[in-house]
Parts: structure tokens; sequence; C-alpha cells
């Protein structure tokens, strides 16, 4: 897999999307302070509040987004969510912030998640260890999102062994 391979793997790219919508790295943005007072949805903020967005609620709002709690990359490839994409555009997806302060490593974050996934995916087999019937998706919550169970994985090589020399 070369990084122009990327462009051409649309469902690798939705399912980085899905994957960055359920699963946010940093479930609260960074706090933000309010320079001056404002109302937003009804509520009334007032100046030199910190604020924190919480991403990890918007990508699991049922008002965003169609069955949410479902991983689902297809939601990515047409449709109304088909243009949405986490560079910090579109609201509903902003695993990386968004606006001024957005995080200085996004390009490189998105490009590098979407690069080594897809090698991954391509280089090897992949199988529940002997016993494990589902992978645990559960969270540990905390200023990064970790896996609550590490993930555990049967990996064997799927190329032939020179693919894999140095």
């Amino acid at each position: 897999l070369e990084e122009a391979d990327i462009a051409k793997l649309p469902y690798l790219q939705a399912i980085c999307k899905e994957t960055m919508r359920k699963h946010p790295s940093t479930p609260l943005n960074l706090p933000r302070v309010s320079t001056e007072a404002c109302e937003v949805n009804g509520y009334y903020i007032p100046k030199n509040t910190r604020l924190s967005v919480n991403i990890w609620a918007i990508g699991r709002d049922p008002d965003v987004w169609e069955n949410p709690l479902d991983f689902t990359p297809e939601r990515f490839l047409s449709g109304k969510y088909a243009k949405i994409d986490p560079r910090g555009n579109d609201f509903e997806l902003i695993p990386f912030g968004a606006g001024r302060r957005i995080c200085a490593g996004t390009r490189m974050g998105i490009v590098l998640v979407e690069y080594i996934l897809g090698t991954l995916v391509h280089s090897f087999d992949w199988k529940l260890p002997n016993g494990v019937a589902e992978l645990n998706m559960d969270e540990a919550f905390g200023l990064a999102l970790q896996k609550a169970v590490p993930l555990s994985a049967m990996v064997s090589p799927r190329l032939s062994l020179s693919a894999y020399a140095f």
C-alpha cells in the first residue's frame, strides 16, 4: 500500500471517519474561554466562561446522526453524510477540534491513521483469539480516550514473506 492509494479506497476512509466519530481520541476538546457574553440554543453564556466541547457526545447525538450507536461506515459513502470531513469544517465530526485552534497535526493525523490502518488490513489476516466471540469496544474515560480492555488479536502474514523485509 502506498499513500497515493488511499484516495482510491473510499471504504477505508469511511471506516476511519466512523471510528473518529464513535471513538475520538480526545472526548472533550481543549477548554476555550468566551470573549463576550452570548446565547447559544437558549443558554446564556457570560463573558470569560470556560467552555469545553464534548466531541464524544456529538458523535453519539441522535439529533445529528442516524443510529448513532451503530458502527456504520457506509453512512459516509452516500447521502447526507457523504461530504462530512474530519478536518474541522463540519461540526458533526470534529475529532481534532475546529476553527483557529484546531490541532496543528490534523492533516498528518488523518493521513497516518488511514495509511497505517490500510497497511495493517492489507498486510495481515486478523482473527480474535480462541474463546473470544466479540471484540470489546468499551472505553475508559480520561483526558484521552482509551480502550477499557486492551486489544487482543491473532495476526498472521497475508503476503509473501519477502514483502515484509526491511
